[in-house]
């Protein structure tokens, strides 16, 4: 039995909503559905999680490989929104036609009438699996142009990202290290530029290991996380599944409050007048 079975309830959603293309998300984490052991493991993790989008890479799903079999009856489709996405395309054109089946699902199958969402990935190096930010441009240009609301998976380039906003791209994702690494965020100068020129949402996508991590980034004013593995491969990705919805809360409402200033030397907490002073005398009593 899961740890989690006394965590029965999603992690908690913020006041302040995640807007994409006019549409709004109470949650600011989203998910993914591959490397999870089983079916029901995917279901308790994300039910945890509280994330409502939820991406499911359509090359997959269309060609029943394994671990996606069944997987898009597994979930409930009027409680969570599809972000299709086209991992293990390797060419812009090849990004392009599964973006378009990826829309056919969506709204014919799934019944997401106005769903055009589509995350752009092309990734032509198997081995680290870095994007490829020309074909990446090319393909998010012709499927802006076809109506799609494109969220771009790119290497943490802030012109890149600069020039992805100005074609209309809807968001950016910025990796914070490969995927599935688990290391981290390695590219926190260059995702904190991105964050700072943005007029659209940034979008932290891979790389995150824990929930310090996801938090850390949110810190910083990025809008929203996209976590998979982290959670797929945990011990319990129930647990870790709810762990990451409450650092993407955390962190949203620290980068709210606004953290205090960063200082060289200590600086007492305690109020420095109204003091209690001692006597000169032992024997009398303290005065203030």
């Amino acid at each position: 039995m899961s740890t989690a079975a006394t965590l029965t309830s999603a992690a908690p959603a913020l006041a302040d909503k995640l807007e994409i293309a006019g549409r709004q998300f109470r949650s600011r984490l989203m998910v993914g559905t591959g490397k999870y052991r089983t079916l029901e493991e995917m279901q308790r993790a994300i039910a945890a999680s509280g994330a409502e989008i939820v991406t499911v890479a359509i090359r997959r799903v269309q060609l029943q490989a394994a671990g996606h079999v069944g997987l898009m009856d597994a979930l409930d489709w009027s409680h969570h929104w599809l972000l299709p996405n086209t991992a293990g395309c390797k060419t812009a054109e090849e990004a392009i036609r599964v973006a378009r089946l990826g829309r056919e699902m969506a709204q014919n199958v799934l019944g997401q009438t106005d769903n055009n969402f589509v995350k752009l990935e092309v990734i032509p190096d198997a081995k680290y699996l870095l994007p490829d930010p020309i074909g990446t441009y090319e393909a998010a240009q012709q499927l802006v142009s076809e109506g799609f609301t494109v969220l771009p998976y790119i290497n943490a380039d802030p012109q890149l990202a600069q020039r992805l906003q100005e074609i209309g791209c809807a968001t950016v994702m910025p990796l914070a290290s490969p995927i599935g690494s688990g290391r981290g965020i390695e590219c926190r100068d260059q995702i904190r530029i991105i964050i700072e020129q943005s007029a659209i949402p940034v979008v932290v996508d891979a790389g995150i290991g824990v929930p310090s991590e996801a938090a850390e980034a949110m810190e910083w004013g990025a809008d929203a996380l996209l976590i998979n593995t982290a959670i797929a491969q945990a011990r319990d990705p129930e647990v870790m599944g709810r762990a990451m919805g409450m650092a993407a809360v955390a962190g949203r409402l620290a980068f709210s409050a606004g953290r205090i200033p960063v200082k060289a030397y200590a600086s007492a907490s305690s109020p420095m007048t109204g003091l209690v002073s001692a006597p000169a005398d032992p024997e009398q009593p303290i005065s203030t």
